[in-house]
């Protein structure tokens, strides 16, 4: 066990975090429960939102993982995480393992019925507790129809980001499927609900893509989204290897996102703890968890999405997941936010790049999905190991001796490689090994810290 967890009073349950009434509700109305809505509510009073990853088949088993993260010691947001042949649009194998009594790896949002899915979320959908559907798909259509049919206006995913690296649909196809399910989710949400899309554009790989690239993508979804209709989107960004590059992406994210978006369009950044190779033990696995929420707060992301003790061994609990809440959030208390306006810092490396980024796609016309397309056709945008055949495949990275992720090859992407010494060395299948295993190791054998009381 690490860090100090801060528990409510015995006996007596956390008082929910909620926010005032959306404008225009009128003295007394209910407020509206608006996902972007809750979260800037929350950041206005100093209050760090997390999340966990969490989807179960069986709807008893999803009510419950809802209520006790409903219940838990933190200003939390819950989630529905749908099953993997949902994502893929297989929806008769869903419903055939669904009647042979087979588990699902996540809840089937398309296959349970409607009136389902509100059973489940009736009592726990409200102003003080906004669901989000989690998926992963290219083909979002159906699971948008169904999560708006369900009472639920929140999402996540992107033309890029959910079809780069490891999925098979041509990026041509998922830019217009994206396109429609943004339209169709802003006509299917009524009002006053305001419907909302997070980019998945800042967890590129999982690891291993140096930061300017994911900050690029995740800002340039985000623009995808308002062309199409949405106007609340959150930005992405995932712990990588190294806290100082960490918060620079962060506050370039937030700055690029002032200086690019609408300002009708409610926006706010949500930082993921690490994606990539987690530590085994649970004392390395803590420490790495309470490193990303003292990120999220310094850095100023408003949302946190958590791992769990149990991440490199099997999915988690209820209980694991629970637990990963309440000591993300403890420690978002303890850590003292900084007070610097992103503008007022100075061009860091990793703004530059990401901005590099965002104006050579941007420069390739005014429609964003178009643009996103001819920029991975000519490798302006160039994902490091990703073997999609709509990605040029001639970017490299490495890990520098300081932590820093790094180019050692850009191709035609429009920054230039390190100079870094060794960063042009050819990256051997030992090397690679090393470099995705490392931050886990680094955490596995730092020594456990002595338990606080």
């Amino acid at each position: 066990m690490t860090g100090t967890v801060l528990a409510p009073a015995a006996g007596r349950p956390a008082a929910r975090f909620r926010p005032a009434a959306a404008p225009g509700t009128g003295a007394g109305a209910a407020p509206v429960p608006s996902f972007g809505a809750f979260v800037a509510a929350a950041a206005a009073s100093g209050r760090l939102v997390v999340q966990p990853r969490m989807g179960f088949c069986d709807p008893a088993l999803m009510r419950t993982g809802l209520e006790r993260t409903k219940a838990a010691a933190a200003t939390t947001v819950g989630t529905l995480t749908i099953d993997s042949y949902t994502r893929v649009g297989d929806e008769a194998a869903a419903r055939a393992s669904l009647a042979e009594g087979v588990p699902l790896n996540g809840y089937p949002i398309a296959t349970h019925p409607a009136a389902r899915t509100r059973r489940l979320l009736d009592g726990l959908l409200d102003d003080t507790f906004p669901v989000q559907v989690r998926h992963g798909s290219s083909r979002p259509e159906s699971i948008i129809r169904s999560l708006a049919a369900a009472g639920l206006d929140a999402t996540e995913g992107g033309p890029v980001s959910y079809c780069l690296p490891y999925g098979r649909t041509p990026l041509r196809e998922s830019v217009d499927n994206w396109a429609r399910g943004c339209e169709l989710l802003a006509a299917l949400v009524p009002a006053p609900r305001v419907p909302h899309l997070e980019s998945f554009g800042g967890c590129m790989l999982g690891q291993l893509c140096p930061p300017g690239l994911l900050v690029a993508i995740s800002l340039l979804e985000g623009l995808f989204f308002a062309q199409h209709g949405i106007r609340s989107v959150s930005l992405s960004y995932a712990q990588q290897t190294d806290p100082a590059q960490d918060e620079e992406a962060v506050r370039a994210l937030r700055r690029l996102a002032a200086e690019f978006l609408p300002p009708e369009v409610d926006r706010h950044v949500v930082l993921y703890t690490y994606m990539g190779v987690y530590p085994r033990t649970e004392h390395g696995a803590a420490s790495l968890l309470e490193a990303s929420a003292r990120l999220a707060v310094r850095a100023g992301a408003h949302r946190l999405i958590v791992k769990t003790a149990a991440e490199a061994h099997r999915i988690p609990t209820v209980d694991e997941n629970v637990r990963a809440l309440e000591t993300a959030a403890s420690i978002a208390v303890l850590t003292e936010r900084h007070g610097m306006p992103d503008a007022d810092t100075a061009d860091s490396e990793v703004y530059a790049e990401a901005r590099a980024f965002v104006e050579a796609v941007l420069d390739l016309g005014a429609d964003v999905g178009r643009a996103l397309r001819t920029a991975f056709a000519r490798g302006y945008l160039d994902v490091p190991f990703c073997l999609h055949p709509d990605n040029a495949g001639r970017s490299r990275s490495f890990v520098d001796r300081g932590g820093r992720l790094r180019w050692s090859d850009a191709g035609a992407m429009p920054v230039a490689p390190s100079l870094v010494a060794g960063g042009r060395a050819a990256l051997t299948s030992d090397g690679l090994l090393a470099a995705v295993h490392g931050l886990a190791a680094r955490y596995d054998t730092a020594a456990e810290p002595a338990l606080t009381g």
